[in-house]
């Protein structure tokens, strides 16, 4: 069967997962049959789930293309905080309020996006098919750095993380997901990801010690495991954390 070519061109970050003489470039690709288009941007090594809008031709198309001979195809990475219209997504729907599963790797990444306040899942047990069933199931952006995982087809939202230190990658993720209007530090549990709310210190007074009862002016506790907080000695290194973790987040 002779071999057929198309001219890709993939834009933004998209540009960070490909090798680097094929970064910011139109490049061909030659393949034979008729693929679709979703199965040879993976095979480029770009994940289905970091594209939003692909255009063949200068028209907008699904992942269900099928490629044909002299083509020109150009791919975008996903706008969860820009509205690019429905006729364009490859995707059927953007996720407004964005909550996040983690994989086994990331669990630094998880607890300082509960301490930020934002919905984040993690545990340890969980295999591959388990995130992928619950991303889709409870319609959670899956965060991870295993780029095979984000190929499953039940995964639709996702990012592969891109930084290795646990700060950077929360940076990275807050400001892909345009996260600092709607971070609320301080409000979720770090242990389980429940909601906290506020008791009076009396309520739980043969919890805590004394000096805490005479000192702490709020108690939070966790709706679901029960965890108490209070304002620690490590509070004000977590709320310096916080603040320079949304600061280059806005700022970079």
């Amino acid at each position: 069967m002779p071999s057929r070519s198309t001219t890709f061109r993939f834009y933004a970050e998209l540009n960070d997962l490909l090798p680097r003489l094929r970064r910011f470039v139109d490049f061909v690709h030659e393949f034979q049959g008729s693929p679709s288009v979703k199965d040879v941007i993976e095979s480029l090594g770009v994940p289905h789930t970091e594209v939003e809008v692909i255009l063949v031709n200068g028209q907008p198309q699904g992942f269900q293309y099928r490629l044909q001979d002299g083509d020109r195809v150009s791919v975008y990475p996903m706008f969860e905080a820009l509205d690019v219209g429905e006729a364009a997504r490859v995707r059927a729907w953007p996720l407004r309020q964005p909550r996040f599963v983690l994989d086994v790797h990331l669990g630094k990444l998880a607890a300082y996006l509960r301490l930020l306040g934002l919905d984040a899942t993690y545990d340890r047990e969980m295999q591959d098919p388990d995130l992928a069933r619950l991303s889709a199931s409870e319609q959670r952006i899956l965060l991870t750095r295993d780029r095979q995982l984000l190929k499953r087809s039940q995964v639709t939202h996702a990012h592969l993380v891109r930084s290795l230190e646990p700060k950077t990658q929360c940076v990275e993720v807050v400001r892909r997901f345009d996260l600092v209007g709607l971070a609320a530090p301080f409000t979720r549990c770090l242990r389980c990801n429940a909601q906290l709310g506020r008791v009076r210190t009396n309520e739980v007074a043969e919890r805590i010690h004394a000096w805490v009862r005479a000192q702490a002016s709020e108690v939070t506790r966790c709706d679901a495991c029960d965890r108490l907080y209070w304002r620690g000695t490590h509070f004000d290194r977590l709320e310096r954390l916080a603040r320079e973790i949304l600061d280059s987040a806005a700022h970079t």
